[in-house]
């Protein structure tokens, strides 16, 4: 069997989005159930946002020409809560205004009330104005956010709760969001157990079930777990076949070598059409990529995508949210899928880099920079826990303390 290729993370990843088509299919939600989905139609402004010229202040609403100079005294003729309409303004008066509240006919200004003393009661109040007044001050105009049929929000934006909030905000009552991507995931290996059994000899606990089905719920996808299959081909291409019936992408862990015992790869050939790359990058170096074919389906666009991811539970982390995380994003119809990064000081030496490309946990300090966790191996899952993120080391790249460093934050690799 031939020895898979050498790739570049560059390469594999740009391969890999080529091959990620979105889906077609939308469906409409609740405003409120908005949230991680993936806008399909841009959302426009049903009114202008404020819908009127309101304050931004407590004090007093007034006609600015009443006031230029400091030291002005006017009778106030009304109070305007919020949510209520103030009569017009007369010259020489002002109305007592609270934020939010709708500016009145003929005032042009609002004076904050920590610039202005009141003094009197019931129709007696005057006010003193304790400074020049300037039209406009204070007010927020019809329109100053957002003007009526304005795009707020455009299609192949993940949802965030502020971006639910905006789209209510202009009137939005449902959102035209993409269906969500289906995904199936399964693992292989007798030696996998679950937590609560007794361990037999040469058992491990399967942490990666628990993993990847909180990574890929969390990109908002409906994951089918087919849970843990046993290291036969048989059962293997038994259990792709039922996987690529009904789902868009299908995830595993491990398997895809060319040992004995790795079924994963030839089910997955007799199923349908793999590649196996092996990635210039530690940890995650194997990666697996092809498609499996639909029950009683014959061409490619009825192929679910296939996905293998190394084993360790470290490289499957890494691997997930490098390469995994933008395909799926893409196929769900977003637009931007690179993560962002930050250049921070490393806190940290690193005399002897690796020819990969390599990608360290590391966490921020108090002191602004970065500290590595002290074991980097691919088995260790608790760097993952203690870690912020990953820094993104070039190959052959060595790190001396105060060095700056491209830093990817699990914030940005985990949304």
């Amino acid at each position: 069997m031939n020895k898979p290729a050498m790739l570049s993370m560059d390469e594999a990843l740009a391969a890999l989005l080529a091959a990620a088509v979105p889906v077609a299919e939308t469906e409409t939600v609740s405003t409120f159930h908005g949230h991680g989905r993936v806008l399909a139609r841009a959302v426009r402004s049903t009114l202008n946002v404020p819908p009127a010229d309101n304050t931004s202040m407590d004090g007093y609403a007034l006609r600015s020409a009443d006031a230029t100079a400091a030291g002005a005294v006017l009778r106030v003729a009304q109070r305007i809560p919020a949510g209520t309409v103030g009569a017009p303004l007369l010259p020489g008066t002002a109305a007592r205004i609270f934020t939010g509240a709708l500016i009145p006919q003929g005032a042009d200004a609002v004076v904050m009330q920590e610039s202005s003393k009141a003094e009197g009661a019931g129709d007696e109040i005057r006010v003193t104005i304790n400074e020049a007044v300037t039209p406009g001050q204070w007010v927020r105009y019809a329109g100053e956010d957002i003007k009526a049929g304005a795009e707020v929000l455009a299609p192949g934006a993940r949802l965030t709760p502020q971006a639910c909030g905006l789209a209510a905000s202009v009137g939005m009552a449902e959102l035209t969001v993409a269906r969500r991507l289906k995904v199936a995931v399964f693992f292989t290996g007798d030696e996998l157990a679950m937590p609560g059994e007794a361990l037999r000899p040469g058992a491990i606990y399967n942490s990666n079930r628990f993993m990847l089905r909180g990574l890929i719920e969390g990109l908002g996808c409906a994951c089918t777990d087919f849970g843990i299959v046993r290291d036969t081909l048989e059962e293997t291409r038994s259990v792709l076949r039922e996987a690529a019936r009904d789902h868009d992408l299908i995830i595993t862990t491990g398997g895809v070598s060319v040992g004995e015992e790795d079924h994963v790869r030839p089910a997955v050939e007799a199923e349908g059409e793999i590649k196996l790359w092996q990635i210039s990058m530690k940890p995650g170096k194997p990666l697996a990529y092809g498609k499996v074919r639909r029950p009683g389906a014959e061409n490619a666009s009825s192929m679910a995508n296939f996905i293998g991811l190394p084993g360790n539970p470290v490289s499957s982390f890494v691997t997930f949210l490098l390469f995994v995380r933008p395909f799926i994003l893409k196929c769900q119809g977003v637009t931007k899928v690179e993560p962002k990064g930050l250049q921070m000081r490393a806190d940290f030496d690193w005399p002897k880099p690796d020819r990969r490309r390599e990608f360290m946990r590391a966490r921020m300090n108090a002191e602004g920079g970065l500290d590595i966790f002290p074991n980097q191996s691919s088995g260790v899952l608790t760097s993952t826990v203690w870690g912020d993120g990953l820094i993104d080391t070039p190959s052959n790249h060595s790190i001396k303390r105060g060095d700056m460093v491209h830093f990817l934050p699990f914030s940005e690799l985990l949304a």
